[in-house]
């Protein structure tokens, strides 16, 4: 049976575009993603929308308000789980936000990371897939699927309409 864990990730611009704010999964020595860069999010909770979701992750790990969003996709990663759960992620852009964000949070280090470079950073092998389609010039949304096995990806399709 399929019953996915929902969830959001959002990356966040600088205001001139050139980088994203990240998390160096640090904090914490039990963290299935420590020592890994991520965008921020988390799991929806029964009561949220997606957008809710999203403007509350990024506001709790962050301290930021939202302003522009932009959705970028959705994955569905089968197996993700560190107990191989199911996760479907809906991923997006902030091109725009309002406040001054934290420096760190209970998960780690926040730090901006120029866009171009992003791919020589630490980080779940997934996430090579599928980062270029969140900062390319393409505006349509990308759906994904990408299968894990053992923590490491084992296939990657996506399409767009």
């Amino acid at each position: 049976m399929y019953r996915p864990i929902v969830g959001t990730l959002g990356y966040i611009l600088s205001p001139d575009h050139e980088q994203t704010l990240l998390v160096h999964r640090n904090a914490r020595a039990d963290d299935a993603h420590l020592g890994k860069y991520n965008g921020l999010g988390g799991k929806m909770l029964p009561d949220e929308d997606v957008l809710t979701c999203l403007r509350r992750e990024i506001r709790e790990e962050a301290g930021i308000e939202c302003e522009e969003i932009v959705p970028r996709g959705t994955i569905n990663w089968t197996g993700f789980g560190p107990d191989g759960e199911d996760w479907l992620g809906f991923i997006f852009r902030i091109d725009r936000f309002r406040g001054t964000p934290f420096t760190e949070n209970s998960e780690g280090v926040l730090s901006w990371q120029p866009i171009s470079r992003l791919l020589e950073l630490p980080m779940w092998e997934g996430d090579r897939h599928f980062l270029p389609l969140v900062f390319d010039h393409d505006p349509r949304v990308f759906y994904g699927h990408m299968p894990y096995r053992d923590n490491r990806p084992v296939g990657w399709k996506y399409s767009r309409i």
